[in-house]
């Protein structure tokens, strides 16, 4: 299952950084590096998770590699999450209702 690999993937905090970095807009491994203090080797290596599971795409331009986050894997996350978008206004509701009783 997909979303098994996606959220696998995005539950390394550097990877969220990674991923949180390219939904700013494209970038090579240099520019995603600056600020996270990894090294050039542990780039790649999330950068080939964040690919596996469908988050990130790269194209090449020249020697350099750029990335990109891919909206299909956006569109995945969007999906699940839509599953439980119904569940939340109910159990708010329910929460709004408790805390009223509790002031009276």
């Amino acid at each position: 299952m997909i979303e098994n690999e996606i959220f696998r993937a995005l539950a390394d905090p550097t990877r969220r950084a990674i991923f949180e970095k390219l939904a700013l807009g494209q970038m090579n491994a240099s520019a995603l590096r600056e600020g996270i203090e990894i090294s050039q080797p542990a780039m790649s290596q999330h950068l080939a998770v964040l690919r596996s599971a469908g988050l990130v795409r790269e194209h090449r331009e020249g020697r350099f590699v750029n990335y990109e986050v891919d909206p299909e894997g956006l569109a995945l996350i969007a999906q699940w999450l839509a599953k439980y978008r119904a569940y939340w206004p109910a159990r708010m509701e329910a929460l709004e209702g408790l805390l009223k009783d509790m002031d009276q």
